[in-house]
């Protein structure tokens, strides 16, 4: 009797009155067993003709998105006037966008290059494991972000006391503990069942595309990692808002109109990013897994891991006047050395 009646790239068929041990998923079918040994990300597969314009379009983001948040960091670093707790944040954020984008990006613009777009499981698992650990990171920072703000205008002469840097320190490992909390969590739950097919409907390997791969038990997991993320997104823009609910009734009692508008200006960036980073995740992650869309979840996926982490460095360059000066400040010696 043939072992083995047909080996492809991405799975593996055997009889089943052999005994081999594989360290792979299983599918059952018939009195066969398939073993899923790597998947195959469908990507942008459904738009040939657009494959170059896409890796060009996405390369200039992903250098302008690297090259905004190393400056975003290197300013904070290097200006003396931005090392308040509020803009430690915005340098971590920025780091963690950095890593964030670094998941995912790279590995699509080398496949939009590539005919052969697989992935092992391995790397499928790593690949899912950090997006889920920054992601959920970046929200409880923009979380912890928004409760600075609160204590700066709601209780401005305590904020030196509230906000000390070893609370902070302690609040942003915090942070980044409760997202590889999370990512831990939800990886090895996909990952601890068969998978009944190798095609992934995405451009990498997110949560809800390689659950419905599941052979076993994806109700259960797909109500698990729902839950996850209204504690990760649904509780966290919750406690968000409940900040802004107590700022805008401080801000309101302020007299002057010019000091209305300094402290609304200092939370304006924020509050954009919020909205932006929110939105998108709530309309992936917050919604039952049977009104999925592969082509809308897609474009929403290039919003949030594409746009978004440009979003950041634009908008508090852009937008905070802090940030801003502390940028002409040091470029004005270089300007300067340049005319002379």
């Amino acid at each position: 009797m043939t072992l083995f009646q047909s080996i492809s790239r991405s799975s593996i068929c055997y009889s089943t009155d052999s005994v081999i041990s594989f360290q792979a998923p299983e599918k059952q079918q018939g009195n066969r067993t398939w073993l899923v040994m790597e998947f195959v990300l469908v990507g942008f597969s459904n738009f040939p003709d657009l494959r170059i314009l896409l890796f060009i379009l996405f390369l200039l983001t992903y250098l302008v998105t690297l090259g905004g948040n190393a400056t975003i960091i290197t300013i904070i670093h290097v200006d003396r006037t931005l090392h308040t707790p509020m803009y430690h944040f915005l340098a971590v954020l920025s780091l963690s966008e950095t890593c964030y984008s670094l998941v995912t990006i790279p590995n699509m613009l080398a496949h939009l290059l590539m005919e052969n777009k697989a992935i092992s499981i391995a790397g499928c698992r790593a690949q899912m494991f950090f997006f889920l650990g920054f992601g959920s990171s970046n929200c409880f920072l923009l979380t912890l972000m928004g409760y600075d703000r609160y204590v700066a205008i709601c209780h401005p002469l305590r904020y030196s006391m509230i906000m000390r840097p070893t609370i902070c320190l302690g609040l942003g490992a915090l942070m980044f503990c409760f997202g590889t909390s999370v990512a831990v969590i939800e990886t090895s739950m996909i990952f601890s069942s068969p998978f009944c097919s190798n095609r992934v409907e995405h451009f990498f390997c997110d949560v809800l595309p390689v659950l419905k791969l599941s052979c076993i038990e994806r109700a259960r997991k797909a109500l698990v990692i729902f839950f996850l993320s209204i504690l990760v997104v649904l509780v966290s823009f919750l406690l968000i808002l409940l900040s802004y609910a107590f700022i805008v009734a401080a801000i309101v009692r302020i007299p002057s109109a010019a000091g209305r508008h300094k402290a609304f200006s200092t939370c304006a960036a924020h509050l954009t990013v919020v909205v932006v980073h929110f939105g998108c995740a709530s309309i992936i992650y917050l919604r039952p897994e049977s009104e999925g869309n592969p082509d809308q979840d897609r474009l929403v996926a290039v919003f949030y891991t594409v746009v978004t982490p440009l979003l950041n460095p634009v908008v508090y360059t852009l937008r905070n006047k802090e940030v801003r000066l502390a940028l002409r400040r040091t470029l004005a010696p270089s300007h300067g050395s340049q005319s002379s």
